[in-house]
Parts: C-alpha cells; structure tokens; sequence
C-alpha cells in the first residue's frame, strides 16, 4: 500500500485528488497539509511514501520546500502537482529534490500512474515534454540565458512576467522590497534586458508563462 500525504492550500483541491486515490486499491491518503511549514512537522513525525506537493502553496517557497524534505526524510518521494506548464518549473523541481511533475490539467488516471512511478523510485514527467528535454539537450544551440538564473531570481521573473509587482511579490515570498529590488536588477543584468517589458516579452515567447494578453 502507497502511503500519501497531500499538500495544497485549498480544501476542494485536497478532497478532489483524495476521491481519485480512493479508487486506486493501492494508494491511501494518510494525511494532508495546507502548507510548507506544516507539510514539514507532519513528514517529520509520520511515514509516508509519496507527498503530492502543490506548486504554490503560502509560506516558504516550494524548492525550499522540497530541499527541507530531501534534508529530513531523503526516502520520501515528491510528486510536484502544478497548474504551471511543466517548460517553467519541472527541471527546477526535479533539481532540487522531486521525484515527479504533473500539471494539474492532467488526467486523474495520470495522476495516479504518477503516483505509482514515483513511489518505486522512479521519475515522471510527461512523454510530450520527455520528448522536448531529450530535443533541447541533444541539440547544438546554447541554453536559454534564462537557465543561468538562481532559482530565487527565476521565481521572481516569473512573477514579474505575470505583472506582479514588486511589493505583492515581496509579500509572497515573504521577503523586503528591497531584496526583491535587488533580484530583479540581477535578473535585468545577467539577461541583459532593460526593464519588466522586456522581461515580459522574454518569457512569453520562452513560454515561461502562459500569454494573458500582455504584451
């Protein structure tokens, strides 16, 4: 039996993935958090086999998260479930400890295929972007200049790509204004850009983010 812990701040989503595992006579549901903080005092006191993390959950940051975790409990496999296009995040959270991605318009049978591939210590992505990894590393051409980024200073593109601002950004990620200032004038100098519209442009057309009419 595949013991699970399902991490996401909201209630419907949690009892959503808990009625597609009910139905896998392998899998249970042991436990569930609604952010990092009490995911992490819950793997700390309990055995489980696969968390099934939610991407943006409030509180510390998910590859934070996922570090903690390969820290505290290294056997516990990570299934990282997000509503953001794996081309943004999945090799970040691969990096840093997952064993899986899985975006969350997927099927609920491929959630559970996911489930099943992780906890045997195994890694899944989808075949489609398999297919695009195997293509970019096989290729000739240089890494997207995004890929020199820390995973701070990522994350903070992203959000400045989605037209968060800086103070709403500082508040997500729990840190000042001032440091979130810093990142982005870091962000602007390794990529060589001068301001949040080239940022955004960038990220768009590298399909970072999912285009909501800016432009």
């Amino acid at each position: 039996m595949i013991k699970i812990i399902i991490a996401d701040d909201h209630s419907i989503v949690r009892e959503g993935l808990k009625q597609i595992i009910a139905d896998t006579p392998d899998m249970t549901v042991c436990d569930e958090a609604c952010d990092g903080t009490e995911l992490i005092q819950k793997i700390l006191l309990n055995k489980y086999d696969v968390v099934v993390l939610d991407i943006t959950m409030p509180g510390a940051n998910v590859l934070d998260v996922l570090k903690q975790i390969k820290k505290q409990r290294p056997t516990i496999h990570v299934l990282v479930l997000s509503m953001h296009p794996e081309e943004q995040y999945a090799v970040r959270v691969l990096k840093a400890g997952a064993s899986g991605y899985l975006t969350k318009e997927s099927a609920p049978a491929e959630l559970v295929k996911a489930i099943r591939k992780v906890s045997m210590g195994r890694k899944y992505i989808s075949p489609a972007f398999a297919e695009n990894l195997a293509d970019t590393l096989l290729s000739d051409h240089d890494q997207p200049i995004h890929t020199t980024l820390s995973d701070r200073e990522y994350q903070v593109l992203c959000m400045i790509a989605e037209g968060e601002t800086v103070k709403h950004i500082a508040e997500t990620l729990f840190l000042s204004e001032k440091t979130i200032s810093t990142y982005r004038s870091r962000i602007l100098q390794k990529m060589h850009m001068k301001n949040n519209a080239e940022v955004i442009h960038y990220a768009i057309k590298n399909q970072l983010v999912q285009y909501r009419g800016l432009a």
